[in-house]
């Protein structure tokens, strides 16, 4: 009998870039289920970046094979992965500060009505959709006349989330959204992701902070030097863990053997992972399905080390 398994919206399987003789990815494994978050964290130069230029579009893999609903693809551009489903929200937005609310909720794909060659906006329309799209998102604005530049930037993000998803958006893949922000409009932003997961779709979330990842997300990737460090879902890595692997637990707990040559550092009050020459503990059987590979820290999931 057939399996009737539905395929993951988006899969990674393998996929490297390399620009010239440099190589920002390599053997990178990632899987976007639908109504679920994806969770990918890292420092600066892991490779964030380029995972989302690959996904989105904008960037082509130079090797691995990359699935859309199950079947291979290349994607061209941005305009070919939007038509596809997959959606982008970057940090700067791409919203006009000085236009309204619902302007920029249908900016580049505003809704006229009339016969051409004479034809107008129907901005009630867009006020109406707008209002009831935010309205679903939980955002209740008062007035969408309003520059979108006067509103916090939580509500910003959330707005630019909401016109993703009307215009089709079925994976959303969202670029460091509370990196700028403060703990209460991070929370404002981390409600509106966990809408979007109830919605039914994939939420691919980039970010460097882990608490905000381990708050919403159903599955952990660590990238170190464009290579995955780890790879789990939730109930196989405790926030400490994740902590730890973004924090980069062999480099610290390597900075805690050079600092103890130092007269007048206990390093025994310094955090960091377990010390050097350490061994992990014996781990539990792999779930079927997976790889069974064990992180630096003793972590079950599918993982590899970095170069």
């Amino acid at each position: 009998m057939a399996s009737t398994t539905t395929p993951p919206l988006v899969e990674l399987s393998g996929v490297g870039k390399s620009y010239g003789n440099i190589r920002a990815l390599r053997g990178v494994d990632l899987a976007v289920e639908p109504g679920r978050v994806t969770c990918v964290l890292g420092d600066n130069g892991a490779g964030k970046s380029t995972l989302i230029k690959i996904i989105s579009g904008l960037h082509q893999h130079t090797e691995g094979d990359f699935r859309i609903d199950g079947k291979s693809v290349r994607l061209s551009s941005p305009r070919e992965a939007l038509d596809r489903g997959i959606a982008a929200v970057y940090q700067d937005l791409a919203t006009v500060t000085l236009m309204p609310v619902w302007r920029n909720f249908f900016l580049g794909s505003e809704i006229t009505k009339g016969r051409w060659p004479v034809r107008w906006l129907d901005i009630a329309e867009m006020k109406r959709i707008a209002d009831a799209e935010l309205r679903q998102m939980g955002i209740v604005l008062d007035d969408l006349d309003q520059p979108v530049g006067s509103l916090s930037g939580g509500q910003r993000q959330s707005v630019a989330i909401a016109r993703a998803v009307y215009f089709g958006a079925r994976v959303l893949i969202l670029d460091e959204p509370t990196a700028a922000l403060g703990v209460k409009q991070s929370g404002v932003v981390l409600r509106y992701i966990a809408a979007a997961r109830e919605r039914g779709l994939g939420v691919v979330f980039i970010t460097h902070n882990p608490h905000h990842a381990y708050m919403v997300g159903d599955h952990f990737t660590v990238l170190r030097l464009g290579t995955v460090e780890l790879s789990a879902p939730r109930d196989s890595v405790s926030l400490e863990e994740l902590t730890n692997h973004m924090a980069g637990g062999v480099e610290l707990a390597a900075l805690k053997h050079e600092l103890a040559q130092v007269r007048g550092v206990d390093v025994e009050a310094l955090p960091g992972g377990a010390e050097v020459g350490d061994t992990p503990a014996a781990q539990p059987a792999p779930e079927p399905g997976t790889t069974g590979t064990t992180s630096t820290t003793g972590t079950t999931g599918t993982t590899s080390k970095s170069a």
